[in-house]
Formats: C-alpha cells, structure tokens, sequence
C-alpha cells in the first residue's frame, strides 16, 4: 500500500473490491473511486491504495480503453472487473 498509513486495511480494501466485482458481474466494470466512495467519505486518500490492492487481486483485472494493464500503471483512468 501506500506511504502514508491508511485508516483502511488492505483487508477491507479487497473485500470492497470484490463485492463490488461480484455485484456488478462477469463482464461488467467499475471505477477504482467506486470503491474508495464505498470506504470512506474522504474518498480521494484511497485511490492508491485501492489500485495497489486490485493489482495484487488474482481474480480482479484493470483496463484502460479494452486493454488489460497493471491497476497502478500511470496515465489515466482504469476500469475493474472479474477475470
């Protein structure tokens, strides 16, 4: 995770992570801010670590515009869903 300590555990993290990806279904994505929104009212602080958490998920994959990439790659915005 991050630096700086998060009051979110990395535990609570995937778990958020995957029932997001569970709720939504195979085949269908969600933006990383929609689980930092789902955690905390101070949401924006999560986004690193929710993307570092997702790259180490086995069964989570992060897109960019189609395209499989790591969840902490640089450039933009990414999409989450189930392999």
């Amino acid at each position: 995770m991050s630096d700086a300590p998060s009051p979110i555990s990395e535990a609570a993290i995937r778990a958020a992570i995957l029932d997001l990806a569970l709720q939504r279904g195979r085949g269908k994505s969600f933006c990383p801010s929609e689980v930092a929104r789902a955690l905390s009212p101070d949401w924006r602080p999560l986004m690193a670590d929710v993307r570092q958490v997702a790259e180490a998920m086995a069964e989570v994959k992060a897109t960019r515009r189609g395209a499989e990439l790591p969840a902490t790659a640089p450039g933009g915005p990414i999409r989450l869903s189930l392999r």
